[in-house]
């Protein structure tokens, strides 16, 4: 085997210079009780024949710069003979293993060989310890997944598209295509993201300037409603408020074709505008605190509701938030009730809700605002917005709302559970009307057991809100409480009506009752049309199959 010898590898002019009693230098073994065995023992392998002859002959062929020459044979016959003296140095089976040698000579005579030094490659030690980096790809994204190219680039050649022949930048009434083609929001957004962009209030807004706001800055990749969270909410909020769906609905006021016949009666616009929001937040914001969170809005249904208004043409077939008829009921019922129109509804106008429908003790705790805080600002009147909300629980006590609403007027000392006590002192009441009516009275024992039976709680007689939440027969125990009406109506239902709600289980309680109580409003409405020679003709066939 040929190996060419380097000066450096060897370190022979250390070797030649190096005394026996200081291998490796002196210092190293100072103190060392071994140092005059470890002497000895290189000594004599010094004055061994074999030894001298083979580091003379190295040096030798080493300093003419030849290439070093060492047959196999005679090598192995060298290193057998010096192996008849080492093993007998160690104990039988107790010398340290020898390292693996590489065949092709050291790391330092290979890298010479390839021209790379130890500046180029570093030392072989430190590749040899450093472990090998396992690269793990990214699986979240606090925005989205990055756009894939050609996706990216499928959007680019889309909004030059619509950019096209517009220079100076697109105004807000050509702005709706950009929104709903390339947003994929609903087209009554348009003005808002218009301003969200145009922050200098220009009037316009350019290629390059959309390009920054939707690709740039990453909102094409996220969810749609963390787009429509972001476009909705102030730049130094988290949280959307009752301010910030105005823009939105004066846009769908304007713009969409169902509320055309309300563009010359702006009061009505106003008032529609503010019902669609309060039950926006009824429904949404669950912590009642008026801020609808981010994680509120995923939960809730309402971005699906303002596509399915942005398609429909009638608005009234979108039953959840922006149905004209369900506002024309609710205002409706608070105009009748409101006798002197100074927008405000005291005890008395509220107890002839329904047809004097609800008691006493619980108007009073509803006057208490212990459901919720009224916001009037009136001391003992209730205002449009709290009465929205107490409409929507009244009239539909399946919905979570509305149970967490009642179960805080029952719960008189706001422990968490209904007790047979507190169930008693409003059903008192009840009994008492019922005798005053002459009807036969269902004693309060009884009226506990439907209630056990109905609701089957973890804890007999001890009804909590998760209870009341698993049963989707709930809302009859409050009605059974406080509204004499609807607890005479469940005593003697009607088969036909249980047999309509089987047929579409998708309508809630108070879908039903919007649609029946337009109906009367309407048809008394007509009547006094009629009394005014101006009626019109009623036509059953439009009604929805309800």
């Amino acid at each position: 085997m040929d190996v060419c010898v380097d000066w450096d590898v060897l370190q022979l002019q250390e070797m030649m210079i190096m005394q026996p009693g200081g291998v490796g230098g002196g210092g190293a073994l100072k103190g060392n009780p071994y140092k005059a065995h470890i002497d000895h023992l290189f000594s004599q392998w010094l004055s061994l024949p074999d030894t001298v002859k083979l580091v003379t002959s190295l040096l030798e062929e080493a300093k003419a710069g030849s290439t070093l020459s060492v047959a196999g044979s005679s090598y192995n016959a060298n290193t057998g003979s010096n192996n008849s003296v080492l093993p007998n140095m160690f104990p039988s089976g107790s010398a340290p293993p020898l390292s693996p040698r590489s065949v092709s000579g050291s790391p330092r005579s290979v890298m010479r060989r390839h021209g790379a030094g130890p500046s180029s490659l570093g030392s072989p030690l430190k590749f040899s310890s450093e472990p090998v980096k396992e690269v793990i790809p990214p699986f979240y994204f606090h925005n989205g997944p990055p756009l894939p190219k050609e996706l990216a680039e499928q959007y680019l050649a889309r909004i030059d598209q619509l950019f096209f022949g517009h220079m100076d930048g697109l105004r807000v009434e050509d702005f709706k295509a950009v929104t709903k083609e390339i947003c994929k929001l609903p087209s009554f957004f348009s003005s808002m993201l218009f301003k969200k962009i145009d922050v200098d209030d220009t009037g316009v807004v350019t290629r390059d300037q959309f390009v920054s706001y939707w690709i740039d800055k990453k909102m094409v990749t996220m969810d749609q409603p963390t787009q429509i969270f972001s476009i909705l909410k102030q730049p130094d909020r988290n949280y959307l408020t009752q301010d910030d769906f105005k823009p939105l609905l004066r846009e769908l006021l304007a713009t969409h074709q169902g509320l055309e016949f309300l563009q010359s009666t702006h009061e009505f616009q106003e008032r529609y505008a503010e019902t669609v929001i309060y039950r926006i937040f009824y429904y949404i914001n669950r912590s009642g605190n008026g801020n609808i969170t981010l994680r509120e809005l995923k939960r809730g249904n309402l971005i699906p509701a303002m596509h399915h208004v942005d398609e429909e043409e009638d608005i009234n077939k979108v039953l959840k938030y922006f149905s004209y008829e369900h506002f024309y009921v609710i205002y409706c019922k608070f105009w009748e009730l409101d006798t002197d129109h100074d927008f405000l509804i005291d005890k008395d106008n509220l107890v002839r809700y329904g047809s004097h429908a609800l008691t006493y003790r619980i108007v009073d705790r509803i006057f208490s605002e212990i459901p919720r805080k009224f916001t009037s600002k009136v001391k003992g009147k209730m205002g449009y917005e709290d009465f929205v909300y107490f409409m929507l629980s009244e009239e539909d006590k399946s919905s979570e709302p509305s149970l967490e609403y009642w179960f805080k007027c029952v719960d008189l000392d706001s422990n968490g559970v209904l007790t047979s006590n507190e169930l008693q002192f409003f059903y008192e009441e009840q009994l008492h009307r019922m005798e005053c009516m002459a009807q036969e009275p269902v004693l309060f024992e009884d009226i506990v057991c439907q209630m056990v039976d109905m609701i089957a709680p973890e804890k007999e007689c001890q009804f909590t809100l998760r209870d009341l939440k698993r049963c989707k027969l709930s809302g009859n125990c409050f009605n059974i409480l406080f509204n004499l009406n609807k607890f005479m109506a469940f005593e003697t239902r009607d088969p036909f009506l249980i047999r309509q709600e089987r047929e579409d289980p998708t309508l809630t309680e108070w879908d039903r009752f919007a649609h029946k109580e337009y109906i009367r409003l309407s048809m008394e409405e007509d009547a006094e049309d009629a009394s005014n020679g101006s009626a019109e003709v009623w036509d059953e066939s439009l009604e929805a199959p309800f």
